[in-house]
């Protein structure tokens, strides 16, 4: 590789790297916000509004996208509730059982790359599952528990948010046809749109409360947040469209590193030998599929389509 060459991808590298610090240290912000009476989901809401309208400032047009592509409607769904489920989480739960949980996407991708790609899972990739698994059962399974489940709100909120995470992500590929724009605002809609839908319901229900009124004590967080994840989100575009997937996700990774030591520094999340165990072998399941190359099994469909062509 020439020096240019290498020069770009140490670029697009540490853009990907600035992107998982972002989300990595995420929670302290959230975790502010909450104290000064701002419950994540009305954050969340905030957050996207704000780069929406960056957005829409700079690419006018791309809602159009949405109306001749209204499979992105689902991206947007998908995209919202991810972030609904892992802001949400980090802000109440140990944050690294949650980022953990969340980040189960060699098992919730290989369920989901079959029905929406036609791929069909590898041996490899089941391997990769069934680790996964096991890792997860060790980290949910605690003392005072008879059986591996979920226990808490936090524990329910990270692994719907990391489903939906693996979601986005097949559709993401299952869209690259539409407009990068289009896309982008059909994620950052659905930031906005799920958050305050799920807000407003929860508000009905006594859960979640208004935010309070404006002050300089929390909206310099709230911005300098929204500021963050909207650098962050085009840090993600710039790299990920000049690394390989595989480099891409491995990279990515290091959101988990961020997250834990940020967390266990602050006193936000405790390391049992559990955690340790159960999410070394999520962390490989994950490392696992980002290093690997194996090809995944199309099914006869696909096959007939490939030759149709």
């Amino acid at each position: 590789m020439n020096a240019g060459g290498s020069k770009g991808a140490l670029l697009a590298a540490a853009a990907l790297m600035l992107n998982a610090f972002v989300w990595g240290v995420s929670w302290w912000p959230f975790r502010q916000l909450q104290t000064h009476g701002v419950h994540p989901l009305w954050a969340t809401a905030i957050i996207y509004i704000v780069s929406l309208g960056c957005l829409l400032a700079v690419a006018p047009r791309a809602w159009h996208g949405l109306v001749q592509h209204p499979q992105l409607l689902l991206l947007m769904v998908a995209a919202g509730l991810t972030n609904v489920g892992f802001n949400w989480a980090v802000t109440v739960g140990d944050v690294v059982r949650v980022v953990l949980l969340f980040y189960l996407m060699p098992l919730w991708a290989a369920l989901l790359a079959w029905p929406l790609l036609g791929e069909r899972p590898t041996t490899t990739s089941l391997s990769r599952m069934l680790l996964a698994l096991v890792g997860v059962v060790i980290v949910l399974k605690t003392d005072n528990s008879a059986w591996p489940v979920p226990e808490s709100g936090a524990d329910w909120l990270a692994l719907m948010g990391g489903f939906c995470f693996a979601l986005t992500n097949i559709l993401l590929r299952k869209l690259n046809h539409t407009p990068t724009a289009s896309r982008v605002l059909a994620m950052f809609g659905g930031g906005a749109l799920m958050a305050t839908s799920a807000a407003c319901l929860g508000l009905a229900r006594g859960v979640v409360p208004l935010p309070p009124a404006p002050t300089a004590a929390w909206l310099v967080f709230a911005v300098a947040l929204s500021l963050a994840f909207l650098v962050g989100n085009l840090a993600l575009q710039y790299g990920a469209a000049r690394l390989s997937s595989h480099v891409t996700a491995l990279v990515m990774l290091s959101e988990v590193v961020f997250a834990s030591a940020s967390s266990v520094a602050l006193g936000a999340a405790t390391l049992t030998g559990r955690t340790w165990l159960g999410g070394g072998l999520i962390l490989l399941a994950a490392l696992w599929s980002a290093l690997s190359n194996d090809a995944p099994s199309p099914t006869t469909s696909t096959r007939k389509r490939r030759g149709a062509n």
